[in-house]
């Protein structure tokens, strides 16, 4: 991990950030992980990078389960745990959770997977985490090959931290880690990778 690089802020904005434009762009991305995602009851599920909590309530609307989430930016936190004060919410990076080892059912990950500056540490800690058979959604934006190697490009330039895969290359980064690909869904902008650990 490189600290000298700098990443987006949203802790300013975590209390506008659910009806802001960056709030009503991610709707897109929660809405296509809702769709692929199999929960069951009593599960136990983490959104690592939870943001608002907006999809941790959205997946407790749909079944009972025990939901968790992690991030790194205090404010975003705060909002979390008021959406979904049942819930175990903490702040912590990726790839240093506080979680014991074959905790979850599953674990989410909905534009943020390319916020982290572990991404490895990431594809190590999930695989420490999940259960075997555990499932991973990592839903993350989708952008034509010119585009992404600009985008990318201009980010290491800047020296910040975001970068953007396709869906082969993050399913490429989890296999040495005891992950198969499930599937993988595209539509526009918006891909959802599903991973199992085996």
């Amino acid at each position: 991990m490189d600290s000298s690089k700098k990443d987006f802020k949203f802790d300013k904005r975590a209390a506008s950030y659910d009806d802001g434009c960056e709030g009503k762009i991610s709707q897109r991305f929660y809405n296509a992980l809702l769709a692929q995602v199999k929960l069951q009851q009593s599960s136990n599920v983490l959104d690592v990078g939870c943001g608002t909590g907006y999809l941790l309530k959205k997946m407790a609307e749909r079944q009972d389960i025990n939901g968790y989430g992690i991030d790194v930016e205090e404010n975003m936190i705060k909002e979390a745990k008021s959406k979904c004060p049942d819930m175990n919410i903490q702040i912590a990076p990726c790839e240093d959770t506080p979680f014991d080892d074959d905790t979850f059912d599953l674990v989410t990950a909905c534009m943020a997977y390319h916020h982290f500056s572990d991404k490895e540490g990431f594809a190590k800690e999930a695989s420490r985490l999940l259960k075997t058979g555990g499932h991973l959604y990592i839903a993350d934006p989708r952008f034509p090959f010119v585009i992404r190697k600009i985008i990318n490009g201009l980010s290491r330039l800047l020296k910040v931290t975001g970068k953007f895969f396709t869906p082969q290359e993050i399913a490429d980064r989890f296999k040495e880690y005891g992950f198969e690909v499930i599937s993988v869904d595209g539509k526009g902008y918006v891909q959802v990778v599903e991973l199992r650990k085996v």
